[in-house]
């Protein structure tokens, strides 16, 4: 049993530049103890906004021994196998990609923590006609975990203007922890896309699209189908690699691993100072990153895939709380039970 006044210790996986373990760390319920992640240019971000350093190794080569203790394992193991935008090849992915779900449960299976979350692109839910989804909870169920998942979107569980649906699977190894979580209820959208888009102030010369700059009419098609935005109440486009695409919904489409990098998910705003691409920063707030996250000084097609690879940060912290207020109560309750017990035997 956790001690009822210490911090839960999360080990984090596949953490990319840390979004999760933000989320968690946000709680003040939880300390990060450990985090692993492979690609090292995340992992200059990473440690940039963290006091432990991530360990940069192919999980393959992480050791479960070689791990401290923890009393909740997260990870968003990679999702390009199960994408929409990809070959959703899943498990079977020829890059191996999929099967590095197999590399938590072999952490789980030896390590035990008290609960898992894991964080995925929504098509894994319908993915292999549903197949994928039964492996996943199956293999989490045979190592003693009650499993739970559900689709979420960014808009409505929070608070932030970014069309995002993704899916969280909780797992727990108690019947008692489990029976107390229950997901986070929907919040109003109060947000929008101004609070997270800087309309008002130039930019670097480098993200606006001028006549010319681009092979092709790019720039003819962003002036034609912008030209009636409204600056009150301005609209997310897309390039689409031969025309342009309006966001219906006010709000900004779901970033991309590729988001900014001249690739056909750029997104694209209107401003008094011409017509521009979202910017690194811009794409780190739409992900709910507060203002205090730093950035390295790396390319911003970089730093743009590291946005567009992690997750949305609101929404992982709400879940993170209701699974911390479930681990807690059920731990009160068994205090209360072992208290009254003892005035049992006086």
């Amino acid at each position: 049993m956790h001690p009822v006044n210490d911090r839960f210790r999360v080990a984090s996986f596949f953490a990319g530049v840390g979004g999760i373990d933000l989320g968690f760390s946000l709680t003040n319920a939880c300390q990060i103890v450990y985090a692993n992640e492979f690609d090292p240019y995340a992992v200059k971000t990473y440690d940039l906004n963290f006091p432990h350093p991530a360990d940069c190794r192919d999980i393959h080569a992480v050791k479960a021994e070689e791990l401290p203790d923890m009393d909740i394992l997260v990870g968003g193991f990679p999702c390009q196998a199960f994408s929409i935008a990809g070959l959703r090849q899943g498990c079977h992915d020829e890059k191996g990609r999929g099967s590095l779900f197999f590399e938590l449960a072999r952490i789980l299976y030896a390590k035990k923590p008290r609960a898992a979350f894991f964080e995925n692109v929504k098509n894994l839910l319908t993915h292999d006609n549903g197949r994928t989804i039964k492996i996943i909870s199956e293999t989490l169920k045979a190592l003693g975990y009650h499993v739970n998942y559900r689709v979420l979107n960014a808009t409505e569980y929070g608070n932030i203007p970014q069309n995002r649906e993704r899916i969280y699977i909780v797992a727990f190894h108690d019947t008692e922890d489990f029976d107390a979580f229950s997901w986070p209820e929907p919040i109003p959208l109060t947000k929008s896309v101004r609070d997270i888009i800087d309309f008002e102030h130039v930019m670097p010369e480098k993200y606006y699209y001028t006549k010319g700059k681009y092979s092709g009419l790019i720039y003819e098609k962003l002036l034609e189908a912008m030209l009636d935005d409204d600056p009150q109440h301005p609209s997310i486009y897309q390039w689409r690699r031969w025309y342009v695409r309006k966001n219906q919904h006010g709000v900004v489409p779901t970033l991309t691993a590729n988001q900014g990098g001249g690739g056909h998910n750029v997104c694209i705003v209107k401003t008094k100072y011409g017509i521009r691409k979202m910017t690194p920063r811009e794409c780190f707030n739409a992900q709910g990153f507060p203002a205090s996250f730093r950035l390295p000084g790396e390319s911003d097609s970089r730093l743009y895939k590291q946005a567009g690879n992690s997750v949305c940060v609101p929404v992982i912290a709400r879940i993170a709380e209701q699974m911390t207020l479930a681990m807690r109560s059920t731990e009160n309750n068994i205090a209360s039970e072992e208290a009254l017990a003892c005035q049992g035997v006086r």
